[in-house]
């Protein structure tokens, strides 16, 4: 007997217990262990009824990841759950933590389900570009009917308890489970129930089977975001084999499409990034064992945009937080928004009723920074300019608890510059979040040359829980992406003077997968501020300037390098903008051209690419996969391309190194060389990648 797995016995009730920390994973051991017991339990006169749970702090919580793309080892796991759903005595799955994609299929193929109030159920595959393999798509529609089924599938979140009782997918909430669903198994024994088999259960698919718009039309309405991703439609597409062939056919249609996806370019790129986002939490040079300072309230300087949204972050998660500002009329505006935004998620059903009351609760609003004296850390989220950062963290000094983080949340700005401001340099790191604060993902970290390992510890690990990706950087203009960022925003305005159009350079962009183009992103943003910023370092943009000059400072004035109609933001090409670059080009006697889509594409992606390896080298980013964190949760790269590095090994880096140096030649442009690092693996045949393995080596 396999010792992640024992059998116990509570007179007729076989209790089957999987113990595999940290998550108890469907490894070869688990399958095996869980196979054997289901037998021995069978084979047990005794024994009239089985339950299997699992020990620690949660039931199983999906397939061993490690084992994608290596030979199979047996047993399969559709041949445990045959032998499951084939016991000649009722089993039932007792649940608590998280029941998730193998570890629910498990759980699908025993008669009963029982699960504690806490438990959350789900079948995740399809954020790993996969869909389930083992029978999810073919059991969870009979257990809870094709809508809800498909929703779970195609988008991927778990559901709680409440919800899985309320659909049918468990039978009872109970305390605890391994008692719970002894209690549950002596009920079905003394009551003698039939063994309810989903697989021959079709009742809950008679209503799509009479009417398929039914289920077409819960498709259209979960794969609205699924632009450009494969997995969701062939998710979908494997539920719906559930309504239109017998179990048996619908299983193996099922397999066949894993197995489609498991080799997959689009889900090798996703389960990159799910390891590349463990990873990124794994602090380099911080001595093994450091503990992170405690964190009970935050204290957030300013309540702008920005300000308002990091404290809605640590509200979210319960954090108290004082949030400061300098007058009594800010401070109303932004608790007002905070207020408004919260009510609208509420009326949308993406959190309780009580939830805005209850959030809002937690942030307490103060004028004056002498009120940071209780905050274990200090964010400060003032305005982007230097002085006014450095007279903040001179002043932090005076009221700041000893011992307590203090970060400024600056996109660009040096964070050494910031902390020669204050007496406790150790204390002083960056946490740059981005916008919308609340909502998007990424949480860049900055590590100073004086920052405490313990303080580096105490901000990654609280940006986790907030449910932010934190991936660690070093001090640089723009850190991580911006400075890549950077590089793109070079090539676009260049490609205006040569004859691409604003339209033709953010079509291709978005076509490759991001969210938006640079134009669009720049009329987002309001061009006024690029202006401004231009102005004060005396550098001209003569296609940007005309814009701004013209009063067209993007969305917010209905008109930038696109035009707007009152209240959208749809982004319509405007012939008066090609007018006006014509115009500029002729005052600079400059010729258009035809620029081709590849041209550009190439032009957008691999000067990134070349800062990405010119970061690298500086030592700002610790590992390649970290820079593509940063840009899969900060800046909407397509997951289904795993990062720009990521991207960068699959284009090939020799090709890449010789466009960049053919593109150099011709736009006169000395700063798309290849850098000396991307240079040295292309000519070594070598990837990013191997940068990684060569370290963990070393």
């Amino acid at each position: 007997m396999s010792e992640v797995a024992k059998l116990d016995r509570h007179d007729i009730i076989g209790i089957v217990t999987i113990d595999s920390p940290p998550v108890n994973a469907l490894s070869a051991a688990v399958r095996g262990g869980i196979l054997d017991n289901v037998k021995a339990a069978i084979a047990d006169p005794e024994i009239k009824a089985i339950v299997l749970t699992c020990g620690g702090r949660t039931f199983i919580a999906g397939a061993d990841i490690t084992e994608f793309g290596k030979p199979p080892k047996p047993p399969a796991l559709n041949d445990v759950l045959s032998a499951i759903e084939n016991s000649p005595k009722p089993v039932i799955a007792a649940i608590h933590g998280t029941a998730l994609g193998g570890g629910l299929e498990v759980a699908l193929a025993c008669h009963y389900r029982v699960a504690t109030k806490d438990a959350k159920l789900g079948l995740p595959e399809v954020k790993l570009g996969l869909l389930p393999g083992a029978g999810g798509t073919q059991r969870l529609p009979r257990a809870v009917g094709p809508e809800l089924a498909v929703k779970m599938i195609v988008v991927g979140d778990p559901i709680g308890a409440a919800e899985a009782l309320k659909s049918g997918l468990i039978e009872e909430i109970v305390e605890g489970p391994a008692s719970g669903g002894v209690d549950f198994a002596r009920k079905v024994v003394a009551e003698n129930r039939p063994l309810r088999k989903l697989r021959d259960d079709d009742s809950k698919l008679a209503a799509a089977k009479a009417d398929r718009s039914i289920f077409t039309n819960a498709v259209a309405a979960v794969t609205k975001k699924s632009r450009g991703l494969e997995a969701p439609f062939a998710a979908a597409d494997a539920v719906g084999y559930a309504i239109d062939l017998p179990f048996d056919e619908g299983l193996k249609r099922e397999r066949e499409g894993f197995l489609k996806l498991l080799t997959s370019d689009q889900s090798k790129a996703q389960r990159y990034a799910f390891f590349a986002e463990r990873e990124a939490a794994k602090i380099a040079g911080v001595p093994e064992g450091t503990k992170g300072r405690k964190v009970e309230r935050v204290a957030i300087i300013g309540a702008g945009t920005m300000g308002g949204g990091i404290a809605m972050s640590f509200a979210n998660a319960g954090i108290p937080v004082t949030l400061i500002e300098t007058a009594e009329e800010q401070l109303k505006r932004g608790m007002g928004i905070m207020q408004k935004n919260w009510e609208a998620t509420a009326a949308r059903g993406g959190i309780p009723a009580d939830a805005p009351a209850k959030r809002m609760a937690l942030i307490d609003g103060k004028v004056g920074l002498e009120n940071v004296k209780d905050a274990d850390l200090v964010i400060e989220a003032v305005f982007e300019t230097m002085a006014v950062k450095k007279e903040v963290f001179s002043k932090l000094d005076q009221h700041a608890k000893p011992g307590a983080v203090l970060a400024s949340n600056t996109s660009y700005l040096n964070i050494d510059e910031i902390a020669k401001h204050t007496s406790r340099p150790q204390d002083v790191l960056g946490m740059h979040f981005f916008s919308p604060a609340n909502v998007m993902k990424l949480c860049e970290i900055v590590r100073a040359d004086k920052t405490a390992p313990d303080a580096l510890v105490t901000a990654v690990s609280i940006a986790r829980k907030i449910a932010k990706v934190p991936a660690v950087v070093g001090v640089c203009d723009g850190f991580v992406g911006n400075r890549m960022l950077a590089q793109r925003g070079k090539q676009a305005e260049k490609l205006l003077f040569e004859g691409a159009l604003p339209q033709q350079v953010d079509a291709v962009v978005t076509k490759f997968g991001m969210p938006m183009g640079p134009f669009a992103m720049g009329d987002l943003a309001g061009l006024d501020i690029g202006w401004r910023s231009r102005k004060d370092r005396g550098i001209k943009s003569e296609i940007a300037d005309a814009l701004c000059e013209a009063g067209r400072f993007g969305q917010k004035t209905g008109k930038g390098y696109y035009k707007y109609e009152a209240g959208s933001r749809a982004a319509l090409p405007d012939p008066d903008v090609e007018r006006l670059i014509d115009e500029t080009l002729a005052k600079l006697g400059l010729k258009r051209r035809a620029v081709s889509d590849e041209e550009i594409l190439e032009r957008m992606m691999y000067p990134m690419i070349n800062e990405g390896a010119k970061i690298l080298a500086e030592g700002i980013a610790a590992r390649p996969s970290d820079i593509d964190v940063v840009w899969l949760y900060g800046y909407g790269w397509p997951i289904y391309r795993g990062g720009p590095m990521y991207w960068a090994d699959s284009v090939g880096l020799k090709h890449i190194a010789e466009r960049l140096a053919f593109y150099a030649k011709e736009t006169n442009d000395p700063s798309l060389e290849p850098a000396p690092l991307l240079k040295k693996l292309a000519d070594e045949g070598k990837t990013f990648a191997s940068l990684a393995k060569e370290s963990k080596a070393g």
